[in-house]
């Protein structure tokens, strides 16, 4: 008999946090991702709140008016929190958002940050002795305000298990984005970010800033190279071979590679054979060998070094807590 597929488990519910000078591209990013149905899963989706931490109105930047269809008491049923920005960092969020919150995080509900809303979860305790990010402008008065904070400066998003946080405003939608993967997997994820008509998502550990903007197909000869590449992964692809194919000196192609993605490409060959490796981990059981060969590794144990360092676990562990988690 064909062994049943796993079944995504109940993802929980949702909570975002609407304030005064409520921040409105964070929050519209926590309602496309979350709070939107999706028809197209056949399997069920968040459960989604807007919670107020300053009554049931909130009015946002543009001449907005949110209205709230939970009380702050309610984040005692999230499981994952959204805090889309914060209107000051330099000024205390209300005593009873801080402690919902933190009762909320000592219970084992997850927190996210979207660009300024880091000082929120800061303010809260829950960011003492760890990593963390925020828009490279708010990091002088993060790193003033809380010198316990280990500050990331050059990522887009920190994932410290229960707390994530997460820099300029659009790197918000990486991080939700990586959410909906450590919930149901890179190809839902994928899913997600076609609707929003994004590029499959970056990981965090790309630069916030690049001389031009990160895109699916970042110029003409650049991004046809990515496309030659992401077709023969399984193949060695050295540097030479994709300025070759570029038309370009190698000097060349490394300085307009980096300029248009953040990232050289050693490293975004990387990600991209990483990306490959968890979606075939996730979606069979293809023998840990053969995984590693269609992801360009010759030595499994060059692969299983390789997935530890970029991933935090073993092939063999990210396939069975995946398992576990869609059960």
């Amino acid at each position: 008999m064909p062994r049943r597929a796993p079944q995504p488990r109940d993802p929980g519910l949702v909570a975002v946090i609407t304030y005064d000078g409520l921040c409105t591209f964070e929050f519209g990013i926590a309602v496309e991702v979350f709070g939107l149905p999706r028809p197209e899963f056949d399997f069920p989706w968040y459960r989604f709140k807007v919670v107020s931490a300053e009554g049931k109105r909130s009015r946002a930047i543009g001449g907005i008016v949110v209205e709230a269809d939970a009380p702050l008491a309610r984040l005692k049923d999230a499981r994952t929190i959204i805090v889309p920005g914060w209107r000051d960092r330099n000024e205390r969020p209300p005593e009873r958002l801080l402690h919902a919150i933190a009762q909320a995080s000592a219970r084992g509900a997850r927190c996210l940050s979207i660009c300024s809303g880091v000082f929120v979860l800061a303010a809260a305790g829950l960011l003492d002795g760890r990593r963390a990010t925020t828009h490279w402008r708010h990091m002088p008065d993060l790193k003033r305000l809380y010198p316990r904070i280990s500050i990331e400066e050059d990522t887009l998003y920190v994932d410290e298990g229960d707390v994530i946080t997460s820099a300029g405003s659009a790197a918000g939608i990486d991080a939700c984005l990586h959410l909906v993967r450590r919930d149901f997997g890179s190809k839902v994820a994928n899913a997600v970010a076609r609707r929003l008509v994004m590029p499959p998502h970056r990981d965090g550990g790309q630069a916030q800033y690049v001389i031009a903007p990160v895109q699916a197909r970042p110029g003409r000869a650049i991004g046809e190279v990515m496309d030659w590449a992401r077709a023969r992964l399984a193949q060695p692809i050295a540097i030479s071979a994709m300025a070759r194919r570029a038309g370009m000196s190698e000097r060349t192609f490394l300085r307009r590679f980096h300029e248009s993605t953040g990232a050289g490409p050693a490293a975004w060959l990387q990600q991209q054979r990483m990306s490959r490796a968890r979606e075939l981990l996730e979606s069979g059981a293809l023998p840990l060998a053969d995984v590693s060969a269609q992801c360009g590794y010759q030595s499994l144990e060059t692969f299983r070094v390789a997935f530890r360092r970029s991933i935090g676990t073993s092939p063999a562990a990210y396939r069975a807590r995946f398992r576990s988690s869609m059960s």
